[in-house]
């Protein structure tokens, strides 16, 4: 995989090729644009190079000096999505887990195909409401944010009646996954059981890769492909969003090869018990 904030850095390189364009259409020098704006040259070489994001007040005023004014709102919902790629757990849950729960929903409204990588814990839509609580207070508790957790589990609980839509899920966990201890036993114990419930739903497949294979790919970072055209990792400092169509394209490369690895059906259920045991 490439640098985590790579896809964020390429929308940003890609948004300061097209203000190039835009500029040197006007016939203007960076230096021309910068007097007429009273801004440091530099400032407009950095949009350029993508290393530094301009505001929307910015844009708007790079497209009026270039007469491009019927360019700027397309050049202000791009710098808007590309913000959106690569936000710090503290802007996006500074008002709480709730809303940040909240603000997946329309994604999750809109896809049809879910596809889910996860090397540490049982995702989102097949959690028990338990489980869901144990791991928000966890964040909450290591975060140092308000408590809304109950809250927060209703949001989530209510999303995951799309699994019982005609939704499409694909889940890939490593074994080592099951074995991570998300609150006390009985937590463990109770999810363990109601994922092997949710593997019988008629559109929910769920794999596991076992730790005793010989792997041809090692474990990569958790991340959940929304239809073709979205993917979601959750980083230590932040949550990224990649959109980009070439690493869309890794994402769904590198999870057919995880789905190749994994285990389903009879072999994932006594992986699964096995694991159940374990806590016994």
């Amino acid at each position: 995989m490439e640098p985590a904030s790579s896809s964020a850095q390429e929308a940003r390189k890609a948004l300061g090729k097209r203000l190039a364009e835009i500029r040197i259409a006007a016939g203007l020098t960076k230096r021309a644009l910068s007097e007429n704006l009273g801004w440091h040259e530099s400032k407009a070489s950095r949009f350029e190079s993508g290393k530094r994001a301009p505001s929307e007040r910015d844009l708007r005023d790079w497209c009026r000096v270039c007469d491009a004014d019927d360019e700027a709102e397309q050049l202000v919902t791009t710098a808007r999505r590309i913000e959106g790629m690569y936000i710090e757990w503290g802007k996006l849950e500074a008002n709480g887990l709730k809303q940040a729960q909240q603000s997946a929903l329309p994604l999750w409204d809109r896809t049809k195909k879910f596809r889910f990588y996860s090397p540490w814990l049982v995702p989102g839509p097949v959690q028990t409401a338990s489980y869901i609580k144990a791991l928000l207070t966890s964040i909450r508790d290591r975060r140092g944010l308000i408590d809304d957790v109950d809250a927060a589990v209703e949001v989530r609980l209510e999303k995951q009646k799309i699994v019982y839509s005609s939704r499409t899920f694909v889940i890939v966990l490593e074994e080592s996954a099951l074995y991570n201890r998300i609150g006390g036993t009985d937590v463990m114990v109770g999810q363990l059981g109601y994922l092997l419930s949710a593997m019988a739903l008629p559109r929910v497949v769920i794999g596991i890769i076992p730790r005793n294979i010989e792997r041809p790919l090692m474990p990569v970072e958790g991340f959940f492909m929304f239809d073709d055209h979205t993917v979601k990792v959750e980083l230590v400092s932040a949550h990224l969003t990649v959109e980009q169509e070439h690493e869309v394209r890794m994402y769904a490369q590198t999870f057919n090869e995880l789905y190749e690895m994994a285990v389903f059906g009879s072999a994932a259920r006594e992986i699964i018990t096995a694991a159940i045991e374990s806590f016994g």
